[in-house]
C-alpha cells in the first residue's frame, strides 16, 4: 500500500481523466490497492488503516474490561423503572397500553463489569458448553449488552435475532447455528413455547425479567430445557466464579442474521477484530466524544448499526440510557399523557437514528406548527428559511444576534422534544433526504454524521465529517477501510466517467467480516481476498466519488431492471421519488422484464389521509373503508403522479 504521492501512473491518469482533484488535508485520498482494478480511496487523515484504539485491546472483551477500569465510577447503563401501567380505549374500540416511567437509574462501569463477570460465570455453571453458541432474542435493553459482554468473556459466539422475527426465520436461525442457550425477554417465552418442538439444539433458556407481569408473558416450563431468569444466572455466577476465557481477534464474536430482501436470513460471521476496527475508526470522526456524553439507545441491538454505536460509546466512556421508539418523546404512543418521555428525562447529547425515524420527527414538528397556524406558523417558517439560507452560505440568518433570536424564540422549544442537549446525531441504514438533514441541523441544532456500512463490514465503510453540510453524501472511507469503485459496464457505471468516477462499491480492510455462516457459495460470490491478503466485500451498491474523496450512493445493482422495450429502470430511484408523496407511509416498486411498466404497492399514511378526508368532508367507518373509497384512490394517484 502506498499513499497518493506514490500512486501508479494509471491511477494518476484516471484522476486526470475523471477531473478529480483529491485533497490530502481532509476527506479521502486516492490509494493504490490490490485485487480487481478500480478507483480506490482511503481516509486522508490516516495513511495506514487503523485496527485498535490502543495497545492491548485486540478484542471486544479486552476493550470492554479496560474501558470499565478507566471509567469505573462513571455512570454507564441507565434504565427507567416502570411506575404505572394502564390501558386506554380509542373511539373505535382498540386498546392501547400507556406507561408512567420514573427517572433513570444508573449502574457505573465498575458495577456493570461485575454484572458481566457474574453472568459469564453463571452461564457456564448453568450448563452451557463452551463449544456451543448463545442466541439473544430480545428488544434493546441494558441486560442485552451485559449478556453480550458476558458471553465474550467466555469466548462464546453470540447469535443475534430480531425480536420481531417471524417463526420460520427464528427456527431457521436457531437450528442453523445449533444454539444451545437462548436468552430472551419473558414476554417472548410464549412464542418460544409455540415452536419448541421444531428446535433441535436448545438446552437452556435465560429470560430477562420485566418490571411487572405481562399478559403475554409465560410462567410455565419448556420441555427438555433448563429455564432460569437473568438475575438467577447472575447470582449463580457470583456464588460460583469461573475463570475467564478471553478470545483472540480472529474468533467469531457474533453471527448476525440479516433480514435480506428475499428468502431466509443469512448469518454474517463477525470477528472480534472486525468489531474493534470499526469502533476504533468511528471514535476518530465523532467530534469531542468522551465521558461527558450521554447516548440514547433505542434501535435494535440485533442490528449492526446499534451494536456498532454502543461499542463506540462504551469505549469512549459515555453513559448509555435505554429507551424504545414507543417511549422516546413526551408524545410517543406508549407514554401516558402528562408524563415525560425518555429523551426529556435523559437529555442525551448523542443519538443514532435511521432516516425513517428522522422523517417521523420532522413530520411531527411540522404538523404541530401547521395545526397552531397564525403567528406561530409564520414565525417558524420565516426563521427556518433564514437559517436555511445561512446553512447554504448566505449572510441572511447567519448573523450572531439574529441567530440567537431565532434559537431563543423558535427552535429552543422544538429541541426540548429530544431533551434540548442534543449535539450530534449518527444516521445510517438508508439515504437521508436533504430536507431531513437540514431540519436536524436547524431545528435540533445538531450535527449529523451520515454513515455508510453493512452487516458484512460491521457498519464500517464511510462516515461523513462533522463539518460537512453537503447533502446526499456519506463522507470519506472510515480509517479502518478502503473503498474501491469497480466498473459495472452492463449498468453503464465506469471508473472513467466524468466528472466523477462511478462503479460498484467494494469495501476492504479490517472491518470486512469472515463471510456467511454455512453458506460458502454466497461467501465466495461477494467476499474476495487479494494478493496482499486483504479481504474485500462487493456490496452491490453503486457509488461515485466527489472531488474531495467523499462517497455518494447513487444506485444499487439489484434495483436495476430491464423492461420489455429494453429500457433500464432503477427501482430504488422510483421508490425514493414516490416516497416523497404525503400519503405514502411505505412503498415497494416491482418490475417484470416481460412488461413495459412498473407497479407500486403503497401502504397509505393514516394521519395524512385522515387529515385530507376531514378537509374534503369524506365520511368513512374505519381506515380500510377510507382506503377503498373512489375519492381516496383518486387523490392518492393524483398525488403520486405529481411527485413522479
Amino acid at each position: 500500500m502506498v499513499d497518493q504521492n506514490s500512486s501508479s501512473s494509471w491511477l494518476k491518469c484516471l484522476n486526470s481523466m475523471s477531473g478529480m482533484v483529491v485533497r490530502n488535508d481532509h476527506g479521502g485520498a486516492a490509494v493504490e490497492v490490490g485485487g480487481e482494478e478500480g478507483y480506490a480511496v482511503r481516509n486522508a487523515r490516516k495513511k495506514e488503516l487503523v485496527e485498535v484504539p490502543w495497545e492491548g485491546a485486540p478484542t471486544m472483551a479486552h476493550l470492554f474490561e479496560q474501558s470499565c477500569e478507566k471509567y469505573n465510577h462513571n455512570p454507564f447503563l441507565g434504565t427507567r423503572k416502570l411506575l404505572q401501567k394502564e390501558f386506554v380505549s380509542s373511539s373505535d374500540g382498540r386498546r392501547f397500553e400507556k406507561v408512567h416511567l420514573g427517572d433513570y437509574e444508573w449502574k457505573t462501569y465498575k458495577e456493570v463489569f461485575a454484572c458481566v463477570c457474574n453472568f459469564a460465570s453463571g452461564i457456564i455453571k448453568l450448563g452451557h458448553s463452551v463449544d456451543s453458541r448463545v442466541a439473544i432474542f430480545s428488544d434493546t435493553r441494558a441486560e442485552w449488552l451485559i449478556a453480550l459482554q458476558g458471553c465474550f468473556r467466555q469466548n462464546l459466539t453470540v447469535v443475534t435475532i430480531y425480536a420481531t422475527l417471524g417463526e420460520d426465520a427464528l427456527v431457521h436461525s436457531l437450528n442453523e447455528t445449533e444454539v444451545s442457550t437462548l436468552i430472551c425477554e419473558s414476554k417472548l417465552l410464549r412464542k418460544l413455547d409455540a415452536i419448541r418442538s421444531r428446535l433441535v439444539s436448545i438446552k437452556n433458556v435465560i429470560y430477562f425479567e420485566d418490571d411487572s407481569s405481562d399478559e403475554d408473558g409465560f410462567s410455565g416450563s419448556l420441555s427438555n430445557c433448563t429455564v432460569a431468569s437473568f438475575s438467577e444466572v447472575e447470582k449463580l455466577g457470583k456464588e460460583n466464579p469461573v475463570e475467564s476465557n478471553l478470545p483472540s481477534k480472529n474468533a467469531i464474536a457474533v453471527i448476525m442474521y440479516t433480514s435480506g430482501s428475499t428468502g431466509l436470513p443469512k448469518g454474517v460471521m463477525i470477528t472480534h477484530g472486525n468489531m474493534v476496527a470499526t469502533t476504533t475508526a468511528v471514535m476518530t470522526v465523532i467530534p469531542n466524544l468522551g465521558s461527558k456524553d450521554v447516548y440514547m439507545a433505542y434501535l435494535p441491538l440485533a442490528h449492526v448499526f446499534e451494536m456498532a454505536a454502543e461499542s463506540v460509546m462504551l469505549t469512549a466512556g459515555c453513559a448509555i440510557g435505554y429507551s424504545s421508539i414507543l417511549t422516546l418523546t413526551d408524545s410517543s404512543s406508549k407514554i401516558k399523557k402528562g408524563t415525560r418521555g425518555d429523551a426529556n428525562v435523559l437529555k442525551p447529547t448523542l443519538l443514532a437514528a435511521v432516516p425513517a425515524i428522522i422523517d417521523r420527527i420532522r413530520d411531527g414538528v411540522v404538523k404541530k406548527v401547521e395545526d397552531k397556524g397564525g403567528l406561530v406558523k409564520n414565525l417558524f417558517h420565516f426563521a427556518y428559511q433564514c437559517r436555511l439560507s445561512a446553512v447554504r452560505g448566505s449572510w441572511l440568518g447567519a448573523w450572531g444576534l439574529e441567530k440567537l433570536v431565532w434559537e431563543t424564540i423558535v427552535f429552543k422549544k422544538i429541541r426540548a422534544a429530544l431533551g434540548g442537549q442534543l449535539r450530534y446525531m449518527l444516521c445510517g441504514g438508508a439515504p437521508l433526504s436533504k430536507e431531513s438533514q437540514h431540519f436536524i441541523n436547524i431545528c435540533m441544532g445538531a450535527t449529523i454524521g451520515q454513515a455508510y456500512g453493512l452487516t458484512e463490514t460491521f457498519a464500517g465503510a464511510a462516515f461523513s465529517e462533522w463539518y460537512d453540510h453537503k447533502v446526499g453524501r456519506v463522507g470519506p472511507p472510515l480509517p479502518c477501510s478502503y473503498i474501491k469503485l469497480v466498473s459495472w459496464e452492463e449498468g453503464g457505471y465506469l471508473t472513467s466517467d466524468q466528472p466523477m468516477p462511478r462503479g460498484e462499491i467494494v469495501v476492504g480492510g479490517f472491518s470486512v467480516t469472515a463471510g456467511y455462516f454455512k453458506n460458502q457459495e454466497k461467501t465466495d460470490e461477494v467476499f474476495k481476498v487479494d494478493e496482499n491478503g486483504m479481504r474485500w466485500f462487493y456490496t452491490g451498491d453503486i457509488g461515485q466519488f466527489h472531488s474531495d474523496g467523499c462517497l455518494e450512493i447513487i444506485d444499487r445493482k439489484k434495483d436495476i431492471v430491464k423492461l420489455q422495450h429494453g429500457e433500464y429502470v432503477s427501482l430504488g430511484k422510483v421508490e425514493a421519488a414516490l416516497s416523497s408523496c404525503d400519503y405514502v407511509d411505505n412503498i415497494m416498486v416491482y418490475a417484470d422484464p416481460f412488461y413495459n411498466y412498473c407497479v407500486a404497492l403503497v401502504v397509505a399514511s393514516y394521519e395524512s389521509l385522515e387529515r385530507w378526508a376531514q378537509q374534503a368532508g369524506i365520511e368513512y367507518k374505519d381506515f380500510p373503508d377510507m382506503c377503498n373509497k373512489h375519492e381516496t384512490v383518486t387523490q392518492v394517484l393524483q398525488s403520486l403522479s405529481k411527485v413522479s
